[in-house]
C-alpha cells in the first residue's frame, strides 16, 4: 500500500523496449501486441487493448458478425472477478517531475471519484467463483518514478515497474496503472491492462501512453477546466479498470465470442457529454457493455449498432 500521496524513486528498472518505427501499424503482431486470445506463455498477455480511434483489428470478423450469427452477449468462463479494487498510480518517466500540468493530480481526482459512481456501477452486474463486482474501489496514492520509461509493447517490463514502484496490497486485489511520458508515435493502440504477481501477490496493472495531442487516443472532450491530455488518459482509464474488474487474469471471467471486453464492446461511443463522478468531478468517458442492458434494450447502441452500453451518468 502507498502512504504518501507524492514519492519519488531514483534508479533505473533493468527493461527492454520495443521500438515501433519499422513496424506495420495495421498488424498488431508487428507491434508486439497480443491477442486476448492467443497469449505467448512467455509473458502476461496485452488485454483489453484500446485501439486507437477507427482502427479495427479484425475487420473481416466486424462485417460478418451478425452473418455468423454470433450472439453479442459476453459470456462467463469460470474464472474471478474483482470485487473491490485498491488502486493505485504510477507515473513513470523523467518529465514527470517537471512537465505533469494537471495530469498528476487531475488523475488522483479521477480515482477518488470513481469509487461508488454510477459509471463504476455500471460493472456491478458480473459475477465470479469470488463473487459480484462492487462498486467501491479505493485509491492509495501515486508514485513518481523519474528514471526513464519503458515502451508498452512488452508486458514485461511494465509489470517489472510495478514490481519495483509499490509494495502489492496483500489481499490480491490490487490494480496499478502505469502512466508513462512515452507519446505513442506509431503504435496503433492507446492503452492495455494486464496481470501477473509481485512477491507472489497478484496484482492488476494497465498501460497508458503519454496522449497529450494525441488525435487518435483524444475523446474530444468538452469539459471546461481540463487539459486535453488528462482527458484522454481519464477516458482509457476507465475502459481499462472496467475490463480489469470484470475480466481480472487466467483463465479469463467476462468476454464476449471474439475475446471483446466490456470496455471493447463500446470503445469510442459517448452517449452523454460527460458524466459526474462520486466527488462531483466530470469527465468524458466512454460507456461499458452490459448483457442485462442489451438483453433488455434499454443500453445506447455501440458501433455495432447493439444497444448493450451503459454510459455511467
Amino acid at each position: 500500500m502507498i502512504s504518501l500521496l507524492s514519492f519519488a524513486l531514483a534508479g533505473s528498472v533493468s527493461a527492454w523496449s520495443q521500438t515501433t518505427s519499422d513496424a506495420n501499424v495495421n498488424d498488431p503482431s508487428s507491434l508486439g501486441v497480443e491477442d486476448l486470445s492467443k497469449p505467448n506463455g512467455k509473458e502476461p498477455p496485452m488485454l483489453g487493448i484500446h485501439w486507437v480511434r477507427g482502427f479495427n483489428p479484425h475487420p473481416r470478423a466486424a462485417a460478418n458478425f451478425f452473418s455468423w450469427g454470433r450472439s453479442p452477449l459476453m459470456t462467463y468462463h469460470n474464472g474471478k472477478i474483482m470485487g473491490t479494487a485498491v488502486t493505485a498510480n504510477i507515473f513513470w518517466g523523467p518529465s514527470w517531475s517537471a512537465s505533469s500540468g494537471d495530469k498528476i493530480t487531475g488523475l488522483d481526482t479521477w480515482y477518488q471519484g470513481f469509487s461508488n459512481s454510477n459509471y463504476s456501477k455500471t460493472s456491478d452486474e458480473y459475477t465470479g467463483t469470488n463473487g459480484q463486482v462492487g462498486a467501491t474501489t479505493r485509491y492509495s496514492g501515486h508514485v513518481i518514478d523519474t528514471s526513464a520509461a519503458s515502451s508498452g509493447n512488452s508486458t514485461s517490463p511494465i509489470l517489472a515497474e510495478v514490481c519495483k514502484a509499490i509494495t502489492p496490497d496483500p489481499s490480491g486485489n490490487g490494480y496499478y496503472s502505469v502512466y508513462t511520458d512515452l507519446p505513442r508515435g506509431r503504435a496503433n493502440y492507446c492503452a492495455w491492462h494486464s496481470y501477473g504477481t509481485c512477491s507472489g501477490k497478484p496484482v492488476q496493472f494497465a498501460f497508458f501512453w503519454k496522449l497529450d495531442g494525441d488525435a487518435g487516443c483524444d475523446p474530444q472532450s468538452t469539459v471546461s477546466g481540463e487539459s486535453q491530455g488528462l482527458a484522454a488518459l481519464a477516458n482509457v482509464s476507465g475502459h481499462e479498470l472496467s475490463e480489469a474488474r470484470t475480466d481480472p487474469a487466467s483463465p479469463g471471467a467476462w468476454y464476449d465470442s471474439s475475446g471483446q471486453e466490456n470496455g471493447d464492446k463500446c470503445a469510442w461511443t459517448f452517449n452523454v457529454p460527460s458524466v459526474t463522478f462520486s466527488n462531483g468531478s466530470q469527465w468524458k468517458i466512454q460507456g461499458e457493455w452490459s448483457n442485462a442492458a442489451y438483453t433488455a434494450g434499454t443500453g445506447y447502441r455501440n458501433s455495432s449498432g447493439q444497444k448493450g452500453c451503459l454510459d455511467g451518468r
